[in-house]
Order: structure tokens, then sequence, then C-alpha cells
């Protein structure tokens, strides 16, 4: 176990921490008893206290376990853009001992069928702006009932809409099939949760991710498993009861999961809720609420900073910015540093991690690494082929053991065979990530171990993107490779090979057109390049890896 790392450990804060035998929705109630009158969330002008978000959530418990039958660990589908209901409905599905199942809000209806089948899922609480997504899925799966939100319940009097979003400000609309419920109407009810027997080792969330087959996996995760991280970034971030967090990272993910929710209900902070990013709304929020900290992925401090009117506002309040998914910019985070003289602190983790297992030191990190192991994490560097771990410098696979690593991948036995390897008579989940650790104990990715791409920090995985352009008729073969993009970090470029029979029949602009129907808004090809042939190996198959070479190259000779 590395070591070296301590020497820069933040002042005056132990290595080790004792996860606390309580669950997530208790420290809900710890902290609307110790804080009942303050602000648990503001969202564009309306607000709620703890006191009453512990109600709401009590009601939808109650409506949940006793009308709709949730039992304990059962997965019930969250299926909504940030918003004071995800939030809510997260705890109230704690509080009747169900499983949260958080889906990108992007997802095709396709896509969201998938879920609902590995999981069998009954329950889904979503945002009205999906209900077409939803829809189809009531006459095909199991899915059997919808809770149905609308977000303007919750702002506040508004005179000027710039910067809101659309669904934020849309009225009801109506519902017409029995298996719909209203959110407002469920929590009149009146239904009450029976007595809480919730316990740590109770399995509470099942984020997805993909594998480096593509296919989507369900991590299982656990009051104790979320517990360590949350209690760890409360600690690492120095938050308080006093903080304000800026909630602009999506709550389905579990950075902004974590960071953004769990670990302000924790400390009793106040959230401020974005629906969607907007850098105006972000600059005018920090100003009013006097936020403290912020946690955001790279590509946004790029838009955040090109803002022309971020000179205009007060941003003295921030005490903390910090993020991961993808690094910063060297220039970037130099830029941030003048503007705010606080240093962009990145981490690293992933689903099956619950977030991090990684933080940079507060006051002494560095840009482009993903920083030291956090607490009680005993991270390495092992041989790809033979798993024997590496000396310090030498590239390899990182693998992780820690209190937050999930208990495995829902209804996958094969490929928990494969993940989990042990070492010194410890168990290590194997991250994917080719990586190195310096003499100081600091982490860094050199490489992905397969061909993800990451997209404003989302996995797009290129099989997957693939299987769905073979759909298109006049697509013969496809091959999608990631290509340098200054805002996004990545993006998404598909080579294809025509059928002989719609050359010159179809263009690009159309495939690309058609993909936006097929696909998350983050995952489809923002480059299409038709072309009669591609490398291959001597087996036939296609070397992907030239294909992206050559596009990276490009980009370099542009800019020399």
């Amino acid at each position: 176990m590395y070591q070296n790392h301590f020497k820069f450990w933040p002042s005056r804060l132990t290595t080790s921490l004792d996860i606390p035998q309580t669950t997530l929705y208790e420290n809900l109630e710890m902290t609307a008893k110790k804080y009942p009158d303050k602000p648990a969330f503001y969202y564009y002008g309306g607000y709620l206290t703890y006191e009453k978000v512990l109600k709401q959530v009590y009601g939808l418990a109650g409506y949940l376990e006793q009308k709709l039958n949730v039992k304990p660990e059962e997965p019930v589908l969250l299926f909504m853009q940030n918003s004071p209901q995800f939030f809510i409905a997260y705890y109230a599905i704690l509080r009747a001992r169900g499983m949260v199942v958080p889906i990108n809000p992007m997802s095709t209806s396709e896509e969201l069928s998938f879920y609902v089948k590995d999981c069998s899922i009954q329950t889904a609480i979503i945002g009205q702006e999906l209900i077409e997504q939803v829809d189809p899925l009531l006459d095909s799966t199991s899915l059997d009932h919808v809770i149905v939100a609308t977000y303007s319940d919750y702002i506040g009097s508004i005179t000027d809409t710039e910067g809101i979003p659309k669904e934020v400000l849309a009225d009801k609309i109506p519902l017409t099939r029995e298996f719909y419920s209203v959110w407002s109407s469920v929590l009149e009810a009146g239904f009450q949760p029976s007595t809480y027997q919730g316990k740590p080792d109770e399995k509470v969330v099942l984020p997805y991710t993909s594998g480096t087959t593509g296919q989507p996996k369900g991590c299982i995760h656990t009051n104790e498993t979320v517990q360590a991280n949350t209690i760890g970034a409360f600690h690492w971030g120095n938050v308080t009861s006093n903080s304000v967090s800026l909630v602009t990272l999506p709550l389905f993910h579990v950075t902004g999961m974590v960071h953004s929710m769990h670990t302000p209900v924790y400390a009793g902070a106040t959230m401020v809720i974005m629906t969607r990013w907007n850098r105006d709304s972000a600059l005018q929020f920090i100003q009013k609420y006097r936020c403290t900290h912020w946690v955001i992925i790279s590509t946004m401090v790029v838009d955040f900073l090109a803002n022309p009117a971020v000179d205009d506002y007060d941003i003295s309040s921030l005490l903390s910015i910090s993020g991961g998914g993808a690094p910063l910019p060297e220039a970037v985070g130099e830029k941030l540093y003048e503007l705010t003289g606080l240093y962009y602190v990145e981490g690293y983790g992933l689903s099956e991690t619950i977030s991090q297992t990684h933080f940079n030191p507060p006051d002494r990190p560095k840009l482009q690494c993903l920083g030291v192991p956090s607490f009680d994490v005993d991270a390495r560097i092992v041989d790809t082929s033979t798993l024997k771990e590496l000396n310090t410098g030498k590239i390899g696979e990182i693998v992780v053991h820690g209190p937050q690593v999930f208990k495995g991948y829902y209804n996958r036995e094969d490929e928990n065979e494969k993940v989990f390897i042990e070492i010194d008579g410890k168990t290590f989940f194997r991250t994917g990530d080719i990586g190195r650790v310096d003499e100081e104990g600091y982490f860094f990715i050199v490489d992905r171990l397969k061909r993800m791409i990451n997209a404003s920090g989302y996995k797009v995985w290129p099989t997957e993107v693939e299987s769905l352009l073979y759909k298109h008729p006049a697509i013969q073969q496809a091959c999608v490779v990631g290509i340098p993009d200054e805002r996004r970090g990545e993006s998404v470029k598909a080579f294809i090979i025509l059928n002989e029979e719609y050359k010159e029949k179809v263009s690009e602009d159309e495939i690309m057109e058609w993909s936006k129907q097929q696909m998350s808004a983050y995952k489809y090809p923002r480059v299409i390049e038709f072309t009669d042939s591609f490398p291959t190996t001597s087996s036939g198959k296609i070397l992907w890896r030239k294909l992206q070479e050559k596009e990276w190259k490009k980009v370099k000779g542009a800019k020399s």
C-alpha cells in the first residue's frame, strides 16, 4: 500500500474514517431535526425547508410502500432532471427501503426499456417531460405504475424567465392513462410508511455503468458504501452546515449524487439546484445565494470562464471548486485561479465506487491528476496481463480496495468474476483504467483500457453506438472513435461504409439527423465520414486505433 501521499494529506485530518452504522435516510432525518427551518434547497426563486422536505419524503414513501407495495431492496426507477422532486423522490425511495435506479434523462425509450427489463422494474418516478419515453414501456415491460412530477410546482414567483429551462416553467400536462399518478396528489393522499428498519448493508442504489462491451451494468451499492463517500466528501471538502452548494452536475450521476446532494444533506447545508447548465444562471446564483461549494466538470469550467459577464458578478463567496470526469486543461486551471484564487481540485472515481476513490489535496493539487487515494483506500498499479503489482512510475491498470467499492453487478455473476482480484489477502476492483503513480503517491490516468470516449464527462462506448448505427439500411459497416473537442474534451466520430445502392443517395448530415433519434444526445456522432474501406488485421478485425490516431494527428497538425 502506497503511503507517500500521507505527507501531503490535509492538515488536522485523520487518514482513516469510521463509517457510521446509520443509513442515508437517517442523515436526512437527523438534519431535519437539527435544522428544521433551514432551506434545504433553492430552486428558481422557490425553496423548501428541511422540515418540509422530510414531511414530503414521508408522504411519498408511504404511498410507495402502502399503495404501490414497494418492498425492501425493490428497484424503483428515478427518471428526471435535476429538481426538488429528484431529491425528495430519492430519499422517499430510501425511506420505503426500496433501491433507487437513477437513469440519465437523455435516455431514449429503447435505452430505458433495457434498464426496466434488466431490473424487472414495476414502479417509476419521472419528470413529466419524459412521458413520451416512458409511455411505450407500460405496454411492453413490467412497468405498471408511474408517478409524474411537474417541476414548476416548486419554483417561486418569476418575472424574468431568461435562462430558465422550458421544462421548469411548464404547467402540468393532463394524464389520461390509469398507470399514471400526479406527484401533488400522491403527497396529498395521506399515506404513512411503516416503522423504519433500514440497515447499513441494505441495497439502496443501483447506478448503471457501461462495461468494456458497452452493455450497461447496474452497480449494487448499500447504505454503507454510499455513506463511506458521503462522509469522506464532507470532511475532505470542509463542508459545514453553513455551506451553500451549487448543484450543476446531474444528480443521476454518482458524482453529483454524492457531492451535490448526499453530502449537503449530511452536513445540513443548502443546495441551489439547477435543472440545466446555464453559465449566466450559475453566475447569478453564486452571487445571490453566496454559494461556497461547487462540484463541476471541466467543460462547465471552460464555458463559465468564457462568459464575458464573469467579471460583473461577485463570486468571492466560493471556497471550493472541484470535479472530475475529464482532466482540466492547465491553461484553464490557471485562468480559474486568477479569477477566484482557487485551485480546481480534481478527483477520480467510478459508478462502481459511487464517486471518489481519489482526491487531490485541496492545498496541494496537481492539474490533470487523479489525486491521492481517499480515506481507507488502497490503490495500486498492476500489470494488465499478469496482474502483478508494479513499481512507482510504471504504467498499468489501476485497482482499488476500499469501503466504497460496490457489492457487484446486478444479475451479472460472470462479470463479477472478472473484475475482482485478490492481492495480499484483500479484494481489489479492476477499474479498467490505465495509469501510473508518481513518487509522491499521486495517481495519473495514461489511457483507457478499452475504447471508451469521454464526451463532456459522459462515457460513450463505440460498440454501442456502432450497433445502433447498423440499424440504418444504408450502413454496411461503421467504426466509431473519439476525436479531440476543445469544449467537450472528446466528441464522437463515425467512419461509415455505405451499402452500394445507397452511395451518392444519402448524405452525412442525413445519417447524423437520423442518429439523433436513435440515441442519447451525448452519444450520437458529431462528425461522420464516408469511406470505402477500413484498415483491418489479417483476421478482418477493424483497426479502430489507427483511425483514431489519424484524427488526433490531424488536430495536432492543424494547431502547429
